[in-house]
């Protein structure tokens, strides 16, 4: 790829810009894959038996999902480490973003031919892709500080997350009028054949915009802000590194304090985020499965399209009140929406969930992110901080998704799961008050 002639200067508006438009590359596969269409998908293949026969276990299917999605927060959690150790040898993070984004983007494609005849290989690439995406994050989280000065933090995270909702929505809706109107797009067949077939047109879509669009960000993002070091060991040197950060956390009482509880409210928030679609397919009566369909895409839509808004109140409300005050009361709505879910059984009833969750979804994850990069100390060493950030989200997300596909499991309903998102949320977001305002 051709380099920009001359390298943009940090704080510049077309530098943040470029960042923030990988947002705009990658958000459509948490839409698109995680959130809308596959989870439909999914369910249509297991209409008949949602039990999976896993090696002689029969395993219900939206607890293997979440089993297969936790094993690969754990690949991830354990890899960035190493990943982010590499990078810092040869100063090129980028390099190590490029990878894993076309790794993500063609497994995407690859569930093109995730059915129940081939369901290990499908298993597969939903766990690379997966992988793909969850460890380039680890190298775009930790350009924030390199691109951005302070005070341009909050509102940079927030473009990046408005930028995400209003691209995967865009290609959310092609995939919509493609699933609902096969016919326009020479895709033959039954009705439910006709839209199995545009699902899966669908995953290749998402592969390709990741793909495509990934590359302006690459274009203008610089190649990291080090050189080379020199180590012993540079494959254990991010763990190495990750040890330093944890020592450093004992000289610095808000990190520690803040890191804790955000640990804590992202075994929920992702968790929710992850399963929101299987439980709306699972548990709300639609009626027909043309009204599911229907219905389980445009409260994801609503909730894309109020998130927008929701991001940038947020980061207006920070800037009046403060990061940890408004971390405080978006945890405490969230807290609020996993009690009401718990009652909701009609189609209504989860629109109303989704509007609510737009509101703060966006926001805990921008705020989140933008307030790690103001607590942590100055340094060149910006992605070993955000891995050590990635592992702590990475670990909170793999207890979150085996406590739920367990009580899903057990239980045999995902209401269950439900009630410790509650709990969880609420703790953290009591966690955030013990946080100083001021480094200790």
């Amino acid at each position: 790829m051709l380099k920009p002639k001359v390298a943009l200067v940090k704080g510049s508006k077309k530098l943040i810009n470029a960042w923030a438009f990988y947002d705009w590359a990658n958000s459509v596969y948490p839409l698109v894959i995680s959130s809308a269409i596959f989870p439909i998908y999914y369910g249509m293949i297991f209409a008949e038996n949602n039990q999976i026969d896993f090696f002689g276990y029969s395993v219900k299917n939206t607890a293997m999902i979440s089993f297969v999605t936790a094993i690969a927060f754990i690949v991830v959690a354990l890899i960035s480490p190493i990943l982010s150790g590499i990078a810092d040898y040869i100063g090129n993070k980028k390099k190590f973003m490029k990878f894993f984004v076309f790794m993500g983007s063609l497994s995407c494609i690859g569930l093109f031919w995730f059915d129940l005849s081939t369901i290990y290989l499908g298993f597969l690439f939903y766990f690379l892709a997966m992988i793909g995406l969850w460890s380039s994050l680890v190298f775009y989280n930790s350009y924030l500080p390199d691109i951005a000065f302070e005070d341009q933090q909050d509102r940079a995270s927030a473009k990046g997350y408005s930028l995400g909702y209003i691209g995967s929505v865009i290609l959310l809706i092609f995939n919509l009028t493609m699933i609902m109107q096969p016919q326009w797009y020479g895709i033959q067949g039954t009705e439910s054949e006709a839209a199995m077939l545009a699902m899966k047109y669908s995953f290749v879509s998402v592969g390709v915009w990741w793909a495509f669009f990934s590359l302006f960000s690459f274009y203008y993002l610089p190649r990291g802000n080090k050189g080379q070091k020199i180590t012993q060991d540079i494959l254990w040197n991010g763990y190495k590194e990750l040890m330093l950060v944890w020592n450093q956390l004992s000289m610095n009482f808000r990190l520690k304090r803040y890191l804790a509880a955000f640990f804590v409210y992202s075994t929920s928030l992702q968790t929710v985020m992850l399963v929101a679609a299987y439980f709306g397919e699972e548990e709300i009566k639609w009626g027909s499965d043309s009204d599911k369909t229907i219905g389980l895409i445009v409260s994801i839509l609503l909730i894309q399209l109020v998130a927008i808004v929701g991001a940038i109140l947020t980061a207006r409300c920070s800037e009046i009140f403060g990061n940890l005050k408004t971390l405080f009361v978006i945890n405490l709505i969230w807290g609020a929406i996993c009690v009401y879910a718990f009652f909701i059984e009609t189609p209504n009833q989860f629109y109303m969930v989704a509007g609510f969750v737009g509101m703060v979804m966006g926001g805990l994850q921008s705020l989140s992110r933008s307030t790690y990069s103001k607590f942590i100390p100055e340094t060149d060493d910006t992605t070993s901080y955000f891995s050590f950030y990635g592992v702590t989200e990475k670990i909170a997300i793999v207890i979150g998704m085996v406590l739920f596909g367990v009580l899903d499991q057990v239980t045999g309903s995902m209401r269950t799961s439900i009630l410790f998102f509650f709990v969880f949320f609420v703790l953290g977001a009591f966690m955030l008050l013990r946080v100083p305002k001021k480094v200790y």
